[in-house]
């Protein structure tokens, strides 16, 4: 029996994955462009969008249960700020080894058990952009980053059209958000208090804490 059998085929349809964390500035770029896709296009029934956050390897069965794979995420290319690059296949672990924080070598593991397993995507797509800004802890998508947001989503509504899963643009709003409205950019951004009120860095208390320990 192939190593694929043991768990059996995938279910069909496509996932589009939006990787990453909103809380460090670029690393949110993932989940926005996913947030975008939803709010513009209308998709088959056939296609799951999700909000893969940092989950890692809680998104194994995600993953396996579909037959193509669409991920977006930022990616250290090594490229100007802002850059997108889409990779296809077996292309994509190669980069995944490569990214930058705890969730982006999650999904590294993860695409190797699934690969262990027999059973890799048949078809698998990321579209990846350069981050300008990381270090800035409940920060934003800088501008560069949030000026590709539209040409990501044309980029994904044409790869799903490839694989056969056409997306109609909406005449109105989403009937429902992907994810929680406390996460909606704009009441993200609102909600953001000023930079002289909080450390942009990560935790003030911890930062103190470990200032004054080596100061010892």
């Amino acid at each position: 029996m192939a190593a694929g059998d043991r768990f059996g085929a995938p279910a069909g349809g496509a996932l589009v994955l939006g990787i990453g964390n909103v809380l460090w500035a670029d690393e949110g770029f993932g989940v926005r462009a996913v947030e975008a896709l939803h709010d513009a296009y209308g998709l088959p029934e056939s296609v799951e969008l999700l909000d893969g956050g940092t989950q890692g390897l809680n998104l194994l069965e995600p993953l396996v249960s579909h037959e193509a794979v669409l991920v977006l995420d930022a990616i250290d290319f090594q490229l100007a700020p802002g850059s997108l690059r889409v990779l296809r296949g077996r292309e994509v672990p190669a980069w995944a080894g490569t990214k930058m924080s705890l969730h982006q070598q999650s999904f590294h593991e993860l695409l190797a058990i699934v690969d262990l397993q027999g059973r890799f995507p048949s078809k698998l797509t990321l579209i990846g952009v350069q981050p300008e800004r990381l270090a800035d802890f409940g920060g934003s998508l800088s501008e560069c980053v949030r000026a590709r947001l539209p040409l990501a989503v044309e980029l994904a509504v044409r790869e799903l059209a490839a694989w056969g899963f056409p997306a109609q643009p909406r005449s109105g709003r989403a009937p429902q958000r992907l994810n929680a409205e406390a996460l909606a950019l704009e009441s993200y951004e609102s909600g953001r208090p000023a930079e002289s009120e909080a450390c942009r860095i990560g935790d003030a208390r911890f930062l103190n804490r470990r200032h004054t320990l080596e100061s010892r």
